[in-house]
This record gives structure tokens, C-alpha cells and sequence, in this order.
């Protein structure tokens, strides 16, 4: 049961038990603040401004109580002037001068949220492809959109309203007790009502303020699921539109639920501020009033004394209020911290060496993986790839041709035995300069939503015009290409559906021709492709292959038989190697998978290409 107006509501939600209480440690403080450590000097001027505007704010009273006890009792028309001009005057320069700090704090604010979400990508991208596969993109996307943008708050609202009522409180406690001291004592009496509640009410806001970004997070990840290409497609064919759209109401009905909580917590608490900020002028009135009556005060002063308790009420209200505003910046600050506190699982070993120019050599030794510690993926797997040698992995599916091939890049590391190149295990090689002799064609094709040149030059942003077309000409891809309106500079559209799949397969081999890598890993599944497709992606993949150490994961009979060593997976298992003939003849699993799989696609594509043979006969 959830209520939001009355006083009930307030209880209901003031009775929860956090269930992760804010905790304000000195590490997490110092971690927040070193993020404004590089803008000190701003800073400083942010400071500055803020002392500056609480001086002058103290004038207009001041010039009040002098106006009523002076100017006017005695007529002084030219002081009288004077003081008018300066109410005037004091508002109008404590108004430039926020206008100054209002853009440093504004600076500070922006710079710091593109310091952190700028750490925050640069972290991310470090990360395993472990990472990745666990976590929803649209979880991260809300790390980097709204948790980010949230922090802003807390700088030019949170740290800035600190500061700017501290010295605010401060100076006027100063002034209005060298005025009066009776009744400064009687309206500090009434300051602590304004602190005690805080702490309760924050807590609140913290664990409603980390729950409603993680719904928001669920919603974001939800659409960028729904609203992609694939999402949309799958959709529509399942006709699930009207579940989706249930589904979608309900997530943003949670977080409207959990944004009216929000809202509404301490509300009786603000009222109560409100109520107290009213009683004390009351009573300095009356206080002041029998001061008067005795003649141990002016009415001026009373009147100053009066417009002052704003500058003393105000501040500790808004110091109250702000209290629980960090705490529930904390909430987006742990948040984003849970990311950039995961360790990257692969990364440069210290004194790591670049790997330099290589043969090519590809070496396992004994290699074990899981990506559940209860499942091995691989078990023992040894074998030996030569320099410029095409190495074809075959296998039932699930047996962990993949995994080979995500172990060689390092997108993983073995959990036993080692991987070499050249000899050299490559976690004693730089990870990057491992990737850079590698290219990859993997079996889901993926181009950005930009021109083919920019995805082209994804490989070498360097390339000249004259080896990009040549690397599209040897992808049988640049006569496709040519004829299109827009050539080179035409979109190909969200993850590259404006191609076709034989389409989108050429560019991304002619991307790896681009780089010119020494090492190819490749998944070259092309059952979905028409023949004359398959046929163009074959005549592809030949310069691709030539002079390189190739790892396929072999689909089509021709990389097969063009194989120099067959390696048979199965149930993470090497369990035979050699040349097709050779495995043929042992009459083992790849000759039962050759007979199930590879021979009757060969007796298809004979058969689609007779009737050409005879046209052409005739």
C-alpha cells in the first residue's frame, strides 16, 4: 500500500528500514572531491564570489535600520537618498557577482561530469568480454547517461549551496548579535528544529534515489532492446506489440510510483521548516516590541533584526534540505563507483612486451577454459598452427570452436596450460599489440550506422583512397559499391541492414583486408547466403587467406579441403586432427560429420549449378 498525501504516507515511508544505509566515509569523500582537485583555481574564484555575495547581502538591512532611526526621525533628505540608492545597489552588485560564480560553478559542474564519464568509457572498454555477455547494454548506457548526469547536482547544487549558506549563516549570526544579543539567543533557539529530522529523511531519499535509477537502467535497457532493428523485427513477426507495450507501462509505472516516493518524503518535514520559519519573526517581534516599550531598542533594529532571520532561517532550512540532496547524490555516486571499482580480468601483465613483428606461429599447450567454474568449455587442448598455415575447426555446435577463437585476441585467458605466438605466452605480450596483428571476420557481421569508407577505415583510419579500393576489389565488394548512388559515402544503416547479409559479409572481409593482419580468426558461416553470395564471399576470402595464419570455423566444404590441418572439436575436446582425406579415412567423428553435413551440401550446389552448365550448352 502506497499513500502520497496525507500524514499516514509519511509514516508508512518513514518506518522502512533502508536497506542499504548511506554510509559517509572519508575514502568515498575524498574520492568525490578528487574529481574537483584539477579545478581548484575555479574553485577558488567560486569561493571568493560566494563571500562576497554573503557580505553584501547584509547591507539592505542594515541600510533599513538606518533609513528608520536616522534619515527619517531627523530629516537628512541627502542620507535618505543615499540609503535608497544603496538598497539599490547592494542586490545589483551581489547579482554580478552570482552571475560570475554561477558560470564557474557551472564549469566546474560540466567538467567534472566529462572527467568522469569520460574515466568511466575509457574503463569500461578495458574491461572482459565476460563483462559484456553478463550485463545488459542499456544498464550501461543508464551508468554513462543518467547516473553521470545526475552528479551535476551535487556539485553546483549540493557543494555550491553549502558553502553559499555557510558563509551566509555565518556572517549573519555575527551581525545580529553584535545588534542584539537577547534576541539573537531567542532565534538560535529555534535553529536546531530545523537539523534533527535530516538524517531520517535522507537516508529515505537515498535508498528510493538508487532504486528509481536502477528502474530506470531496467526501462533503458528495456528500449534499447525493443527499439533496435533485431528487437523490432522480432517484434512484429511474433506480433508481441501489445505485451511489449504492457511490459513498457509497467516499468515506467514503477518508476513513476518510485518518483512520487521520492517526492513526497519529508514533506511534512519541509512544512515544519516552513511553519518554524514564520514563528520566529513572530517572536522577535514580540521580544523586540517590549524592548522597545522600555527604550532599549529602535524600531530600526527590530525591522533589520526581522529582515536578517531570512539569512539565518533560509540557510539552515536550505543546509537541511541539501543534506539530503548529497545523500542522495551518494546513491548515483556508489553507482557509478561499482563500475569503476571492477577490476579488468585481462589486462598487461607488468613488464609485458610488445609482441613486435611476428611469423605467426599459434601454439596451445594443454589449454583448459570454463566460463562457469562448474562447466569446462575446453579440457586439454593441444595443437599447433604454422606460420601461414589455414587451420579449419570442425565440430558439432556447443563443442568450442568459438571459445578457440575468442582465446587467441585474449578476450579471454585459458584457465589452464598457456597459448603462444612465436613461442611467447601471450599474457607476457601487450595486449593491445597482440590485437594489432590480428584480424577477425566473426559470424554476426557488424557495421555502424555510417558510410562503408568510415567503416572501411575502421581498420586504418591512415588507408589511402587507392588501398581501400583495392582491398574492396579483392572483397569483390567495390563494384557493388561503385553503382550505388552515394558510392562510398552511402550509410548502411543501424548494424548495416540497409546491406544484404552477403553484402554486409564482403565489406567486413574487405575491413580486414584493410589491415593487412598476419593472424585471421574467422567464423565464415554462410549458410543463410544464396549460392551466387556464397560464391562472391569465396572468391573473398582467398586473397584474405593467402600468406596468413588462418583460424576458421569452417562451414563450407571448399575451406576444408583447402585446410592444411582439420582440427576436430568436441565436447571441448580436441579429438582428431589432419587433412581431410586423412579424416576421411579414419572414419571417426568427421567423417560422420562430413557425411551428415558437408556432402549433401555439396550435392545441393552441384545441383544448382547444372542447370546453368546446360544453358550454356545449349
Amino acid at each position: 500500500m502506497m499513500m502520497y498525501g496525507g500524514g499516514g504516507g509519511f509514516w508508512h515511508l518513514s518506518q522502512e528500514r533502508p536497506k542499504d544505509a548511506p554510509r559517509i566515509t572519508n575514502d568515498l569523500l575524498k574520492r568525490v572531491l578528487s574529481f574537483l582537485v584539477p579545478y581548484w583555481r575555479q574553485g577558488t574564484v567560486i569561493v571568493v564570489c560566494l563571500a562576497i555575495a554573503a557580505a553584501l547581502g547584509l547591507g539592505p538591512p542594515l541600510l533599513i535600520r538606518a533609513v528608520i532611526d536616522d534619515a527619517i526621525p531627523h530629516g537628512k533628505t541627502q542620507e535618505l537618498i543615499l540609503l535608497v540608492v544603496g538598497m539599490v545597489a547592494f542586490p545589483l552588485a551581489g547579482g554580478l557577482v552570482n552571475v560570475l560564480q554561477t558560470y564557474y560553478s557551472n564549469y566546474v559542474g560540466q567538467r567534472m561530469m566529462m572527467d568522469l564519464r569520460n574515466q568511466l568509457y575509457q574503463h569500461l572498454t578495458s574491461l572482459a568480454l565476460r563483462f559484456f555477455t553478463n550485463t545488459k547494454t542499456g544498464e550501461i548506457m543508464s551508468r554513462l547517461n543518467n547516473d553521470v548526469g545526475g552528479v551535476q547536482d551535487s556539485v553546483t547544487g549540493s557543494l555550491i549551496s553549502i558553502v553559499s549558506n555557510a558563509f551566509m549563516l555565518t556572517s549573519t549570526l555575527v551581525l545580529i548579535f553584535e545588534m542584539n544579543w537577547q534576541l539573537s539567543v531567542l532565534a538560535v533557539i529555534l535553529l536546531p528544529l530545523f537539523i534533527l529530522p535530516t538524517r531520517r529523511v535522507g537516508r529515505i531519499r537515498h535508498d528510493i534515489s538508487r532504486d528509481t535509477q536502477r528502474r530506470y537502467a531496467e526501462l533503458t535497457a528495456f528500449m534499447e532492446e525493443t527499439l533496435s532493428i533485431s528487437g523490432y523485427l522480432l517484434m512484429k513477426t511474433f506480433t508481441r506489440d501489445a505485451a511489449q507495450l504492457a511490459k513498457f507501462r509497467n516499468k515506467n509505472l514503477e518508476i513513476f510510483d518510485l518518483s512520487m516516493r521520492r517526492a513526497m518524503v519529508g514533506r511534512w518535514f519541509f512544512m515544519m521548516v516552513q511553519t518554524i520559519g514564520s514563528i520566529g519573526p513572530a517572536l522577535i517581534y514580540l521580544a523586540g516590541g517590549l524592548l522597545v516599550i522600555r527604550g532599549s531598542l529602535t524600531i530600526g533594529t527590530i525591522v533589520a533584526f526581522v529582515a536578517l532571520l531570512g539569512r539565518l532561517y533560509m540557510p539552515a532550512a536550505q543546509l537541511a534540505s541539501v543534506h539530503v540532496d548529497f545523500m542522495t547524490a551518494l546513491a548515483l555516486f556508489n553507482r557509478i563507483f561499482e563500475y569503476l571499482d571492477l577490476e579488468p580480468e585481462i589486462a598487461d601483465l607488468p613488464g609485458a612486451a610488445p609482441a613486435g613483428k611476428i611469423a605467426g606461429r599459434l601454439t596451445f599447450e594443454d589449454v583448459g577454459f570454463a566460463y562457469r567454474a562448474d562447466i569446462p568449455a575446453l579440457r586439454s587442448v593441444s595443437f599447433e598452427v604454422e606460420p601461414g598455415q589455414l587451420a579449419a575447426l570442425v565440430g558439432p555446435s556447443g563443442a568450442g570452436k568459438t571459445t578457440i577463437t575468442y582465446l587467441v585476441p585474449r578476450f579471454y585467458d585459458p584457465s589452464s596450460g598457456r597459448i603462444c605466438l612465436d613461442g611467447r605466452d601471450l599474457r607476457d605480450l601487450r595486449l593491445e599489440s597482440i590485437r594489432e596483428c590480428m584480424g577477425v571476420v566473426t559470424q554476426e557481421t557488424f557495421l555502424f550506422h555510417t558510410t562503408i569508407r568510415d567503416n572501411l577505415l575502421y581498420a586504418r583510419e591512415n588507408a589511402s583512397e587507392e588501398e581501400m579500393v583495392a582491398a574492396c576489389k579483392a572483397a569483390h565488394i567495390h563494384d557493388f559499391v561503385s553503382n550505388l548512388p552515394e558510392g562510398y559515402e552511402t550509410v548502411v544503416g543501424e548494424r548495416g541492414y540497409r546491406l544484404s547479409g552477403g553484402e554486409k559479409q564482403r565489406v567486413a572481409i574487405a575491413r580486414v583486408i584493410l589491415k593487412d593482419p598476419r593472424i585471421l580468426i574467422m567464423d565464415e558461416a554462410t549458410s543463410s547466403l544464396d549460392s551466387q553470395s556464397e560464391a562472391l564471399i569465396q572468391a573473398a576470402l582467398q586473397p584474405l587467406l593467402r600468406g596468413r595464419t588462418s583460424l576458421v570455423i569452417a562451414h563450407r566444404l571448399s575451406t576444408i579441403l583447402a585446410a592444411d590441418v582439420i582440427l576436430v572439436i568436441d565436447h571441448g575436446q580436441l579429438v582428431e586432427r589432419g587433412t581431410h582425406q586423412e579424416l576421411l579415412a579414419q572414419g571417426g567423428l568427421y567423417a560422420r560429420l562430413y557425411e551428415q553435413q558437408f556432402k549433401p551440401r555439396q550435392r545441393r550446389v552441384e545441383a544448382e549449378e547444372e542447370p546453368a552448365e546446360l544453358s550454356l550448352a545449349v
